[in-house]
């Protein structure tokens, strides 16, 4: 299984399991295993450090302790289909994880915009003044 260029999927540490699902299927989902638990072994799969780390932030709960991603996949009455939906899910987890994100440059606001946030906050803290008790003349 190919993702890009630098990464490389192999099917060794590609792991999955057919169970009964939930869903569409009427009674046939009482009788048929046709969901699709996918597990990679992403510690072991030798993918770049960088990457790996950005797979288990975007991957969130879905990572386990062990380094290992799992996926269900429920969503189609087959098999074959929820196993390939299965696999597109980890191919775009994958894509999503090899790509660098772009470096922050931080940015100031301009000299008018802080002046203008300074006036309001003149003016608001002039109109709380304002409510405050009468002075008796």
């Amino acid at each position: 299984m190919q993702v890009t260029r630098t990464i490389a999927v192999d099917d060794r540490h590609i792991e999955e399991r057919f169970v009964r699902a939930p869903g569409p299927g009427g009674q046939n989902v009482n009788k048929v295993a046709s969901a699709v638990e996918l597990r990679f072994d992403a510690a072991a799969s030798g993918l770049p450090d960088d990457v790996r780390g950005r797979l288990t932030a975007l991957a969130g709960t879905r990572m386990t302790g062990d380094g290992v991603l799992v996926l269900h996949c429920h969503e189609h009455r087959t098999q074959k289909q929820n196993r390939e939906a299965a696999r597109e899910r980890l191919l775009d987890l994958l894509r999503r994880a090899a790509r660098k994100p772009r470096a922050r440059r931080p940015t100031r606001p301009p000299a008018a915009a802080r002046e203008e946030r300074l006036d309001a906050k003149k003016r608001r803290s002039a109109l709380k003044v304002r409510r405050g008790p009468v002075a008796d003349d």
